[in-house]
């Protein structure tokens, strides 16, 4: 097993033992010590500390999404449907371990870990709209894993607090957001309509200052 194949193995047992111990060594001992690896071995498959042991994690999370979501059945949905399907994934794959995502929120949220932690969060996206069978390469591209990247972040916030059964207010959060990138999509369209396909920031501006009566 190679360093990164065993940061991935060892990821969820650590999740478990971070809820109590925090994404420390303590949790990283524990999951070590349960699945019989070398806790020397395992301290080297996260060089980065707490960070690394994150990213692993999120790691187990895609792999998660993935085999729920394989692509035929992807292939049976609506875009909508999909990105909907594709967040809920994740979340079902983090059900249980809401205190570990909480410290982890709050490791990620530190300055010095900021950066990273948005490139964790873009990768998700890229991943999601990946997997939904985005092909875009111009500003869409990049608009639409900004918007999705946030969509997650705030519901993974109200995942980690969430006490109603089945998780109802997460559910409810996430289809309003989708609802609302779905509106500003449709919008988006109108404005490209006509003979120049390429959106316009001073177009749209235009139309937000003097609205078409």
């Amino acid at each position: 097993m190679t360093l990164d194949e065993l940061a991935l193995a060892l990821a969820p047992a650590i999740a478990d033992s971070a809820a109590f111990d925090g994404w420390s060594d303590a949790a990283l001992v524990a999951a070590a010590e349960m699945a019989g690896a070398d806790v020397d071995v395992a301290r080297l498959a996260y060089p980065g500390g707490a960070m690394d042991m994150i990213a692993a994690w999120i790691g187990t999370v895609d792999l998660a999404m993935a085999e729920a979501l394989p692509p035929e059945k992807l292939a049976t949905m609506k875009i909508r449907e999909k990105i909907a399907a594709l967040v809920l994934a994740r979340l079902d794959a983090i059900a249980g371990r809401e205190e570990a995502l909480r410290r982890a929120t709050a490791i990620m949220a530190m300055p010095q870990n900021v950066v990273r932690a948005g490139k964790l969060g873009w990768a998700s996206a890229d991943k999601m709209w990946r997997m939904a069978g985005d092909t875009a390469t111009d500003y869409n591209h990049y608009t639409k894993r900004a918007i999705l990247s946030s969509i997650y972040a705030a519901t993974l916030a109200v995942f980690a607090n969430d006490e109603t059964e089945g998780k109802a207010e997460t559910r409810a959060f996430l289809d309003r957001r989708i609802d609302g990138v779905m509106r500003f999509e449709k919008a988006k369209a109108q404005l490209l309509k006509g003979n120049d396909q390429h959106f316009s920031i001073s177009r749209f501006l235009g139309r937000l200052r003097y609205p078409a009566r």
